[in-house]
């Protein structure tokens, strides 16, 4: 039961604006709660809640969604737009909702999370050692960049394969 509970927190998670980042109506199925509920409380505590732990998608973000198949349709939000909760905002919600099951699911978040996180770590210290390379070459500072923004691009595209979230948001 618990890894269909990841698979589902999986499927749950989307990068907008190059954050992951969970919807609030999704949120509050794996809470068990209702979707208006949870922006109740959210309201109430808004002081918690910085653009930093959540934010509201825009018309055109959420219009992606749809056209990317991340969400069934305009009318699966109730005609509002959405809330985002970023990892800390998530974690927030577990100070505000404090059912049994708010708290499991959440620490079920957390734990995806970071695991998340911890998949990219080794290419952060290939980038880190990479960009303290220092030489007056300049050819050698143009081959340094190159390889630092390949190695970057081969952690984008690994970590979304792992991770299986649906990337949402314009493509370069």
């Amino acid at each position: 039961m618990e890894l269909t509970k990841d698979i589902i927190i999986n499927n749950k998670i989307f990068t907008i604006r190059g954050i992951q980042v969970m919807i609030d109506k999704d949120l509050a199925e794996l809470y068990e709660v209702e979707a208006r509920r949870l922006r109740e409380q959210v309201k109430r505590n808004i002081k918690r809640f910085p653009i930093d732990f959540m934010f509201q998608l825009t018309s055109d973000e959420l219009n992606f969604m749809v056209s990317q198949n991340a969400t069934p349709s305009k009318k699966h939000f109730g005609g509002t737009l959405p809330y985002v909760f970023t990892e800390n905002g998530i974690s927030m919600l577990s100070s505000i909702l404090r059912s049994d099951t708010a708290i499991n699911i959440n620490i079920q978040i957390m734990r995806i999370f970071t695991k998340f996180k911890n998949q990219s770590v080794p290419y952060f210290d290939i980038i880190e050692r990479l960009e303290k390379l220092e030489d007056n070459d300049k050819d050698t500072q143009d081959l340094l960049t190159k390889v630092v923004q390949v190695v970057s691009d081969m952690q984008n595209i690994q970590n979304e394969a792992k991770n299986n979230t649906k990337k949402i948001g314009f493509v370069r």
